[in-house]
């Protein structure tokens, strides 16, 4: 069988890395086969097809190949989050001065966070990646970075 996904033209190189050795990390944790084009073609079985379409995904939102290959982790799994129209406000919140509202947030939530294009995703355990999750969507709706950061500090670890 075979898989097709597409991610942004400027996360290619990414994808294949120098001279392919990205790629090839990932056909081999993968035991799968990926040719790059216009679009991504994976093949292999079922379950292997899957770990490497979500480890391009991750690659494809933002993430290092590093990070993203932390996803064949039993217990990994990715958050893609839609942001709404018109959201620069919200990615700037989101992201803080310098960074500093996404490091707070994946320190309190042992979480990967990237924020990419219209996106904001997650890596991480399905609990803490969830508690990730709750706290962007409290961002979206307007909440304080200090609300936010209470709701996850309230929250056992």
């Amino acid at each position: 069988m075979i898989t097709t996904i597409k991610i942004p033209e400027k996360r290619m190189p990414i994808l294949i890395g120098s001279n392919g050795e990205t790629k090839r990390k990932i056909e081999a944790a993968t035991h799968t086969k990926i040719s790059v084009g216009s679009e991504i073609e994976i093949k292999g079985e079922a379950l292997n097809r899957l770990d490497a379409e979500n480890i391009i995904k991750a690659i494809g939102r933002g993430f290092s190949p590093d990070k993203s290959l932390e996803l064949l982790e039993e217990d990994k799994i990715l958050y893609i989050i839609q942001l709404p129209e018109n959201s620069e406000n919200i990615k700037s919140r989101i992201i803080g001065t310098n960074g500093k509202a996404r490091r707070n947030l994946e320190r309190l939530t042992k979480t990967y966070v990237s924020v990419y294009g219209k996106t904001v995703s997650i890596i991480g355990s399905y609990e803490n990646a969830e508690a990730a999750k709750n706290a962007i969507e409290k961002f979206i709706s307007g909440s304080t970075h200090k609300n936010v950061y209470r709701f996850l500090e309230s929250r056992k670890m």
